[in-house]
């Protein structure tokens, strides 16, 4: 170890502060996003000083007026805040603290698009000469595509023939290969007659034009808009799992890293007592009464 790491890593367990813990989490590997508020929060203040009720007040004080105030405080305050700690903890800087979150409100849920939502919405875009349009929720539908993705996607990155596309830099890896259907291999075919390998797929640039567009079509074929996370991932991990697909299965297909944000927060469940009494139907134990 150079002779500079060794006074810096010397110093930090001498003088361990919140800062020197985060740079040092972010430094290997830790996710850097929600971490700047905190860290102008608690800056130079030694680990050691710092107590679970003294996050919880960050957490208060960075987030006041959030909407959905505990679930976002929970998520951008007390877990990146919890990881430097474990982090500084795993490196022998302070001890291990226990935080509890806070008591998060129930929201309100919104229904993924359906079957018959989704029949009536390309029926419009065909009225409509909007091939590119029906292609993109289509795709985001049926591979859990997130829309920053799909309007990225470019020709150089779809094998028709492989029936594979490949979403760059997505938000949790490098890439992400999603396998495409029949369906979606025909519709792609037909908007690949004149392309470039740099062009984009279905030629929007920009998700807000994206929504605007789906909110239109919504409009004139009389139905609820659906924005294009419940028109993609949402409807993607609903229908895959009342499909019968695993969780693994569901999660690596689109890219899932968490099965509690998976499950919590992407699947929505219907008629769930009555789906489980009509598969229990078919158990027979013959048991004379």
């Amino acid at each position: 170890m150079a002779d500079y790491d060794r006074a810096q890593v010397s110093g930090a367990r001498q003088f361990p502060t919140f800062r020197t813990a985060a740079e040092s989490y972010v430094k290997h590997g830790g996710q850097e996003r929600y971490l700047k508020p905190i860290i102008d929060y608690f800056g130079d203040t030694p680990l050691a000083e710092i107590v679970p009720w003294d996050i919880k007040q960050m957490a208060i004080e960075v987030y006041p007026e959030a909407s959905h105030q505990n679930s976002t405080r929970n998520r951008q305050a007390l877990t990146p805040a919890r990881a430097v700690m474990i982090h500084a903890y795993e490196r022998g800087w302070c001890p291990l603290i226990r935080l509890t979150r806070f008591k998060a409100e129930q929201r309100k849920r919104k229904t993924p698009a359906s079957h018959g939502w989704m029949q009536v919405f390309m029926r419009q875009c065909e009225h409509d000469s909007l091939a590119h349009l029906a292609a993109l929720v289509l795709f985001m539908n049926q591979t859990g595509a997130r829309i920053s993705e799909a309007v990225r996607l470019q020709w150089r990155e779809v094998d028709l023939n492989g029936r594979t596309a490949v979403l760059l830099r997505t938000k949790t890896s490098t890439n992400s290969v999603r396998h495409l259907t029949d369906e979606m291999v025909n519709r792609l075919r037909a908007l690949s007659a004149e392309k470039g390998p740099a062009d984009h797929v279905f030629r929007y640039t920009s998700r807000h034009s994206v929504s605007e567009r789906i909110a239109a079509v919504c409009a004139r074929a009389g139905i609820s808009f659906k924005s294009p996370s419940m028109c993609g991932r949402h409807a993607f991990a609903t229908n895959a799992i009342s499909a019968g697909v695993d969780i693994k299965t569901a999660m690596e297909a689109g890219d899932w890293k968490s099965s509690v944000i998976f499950l919590e927060t992407y699947v929505h469940t219907k008629n769930a007592g009555r789906v489980v009494a009509d598969r229990l139907n078919s158990i027979s134990f013959d048991v004379d009464l």
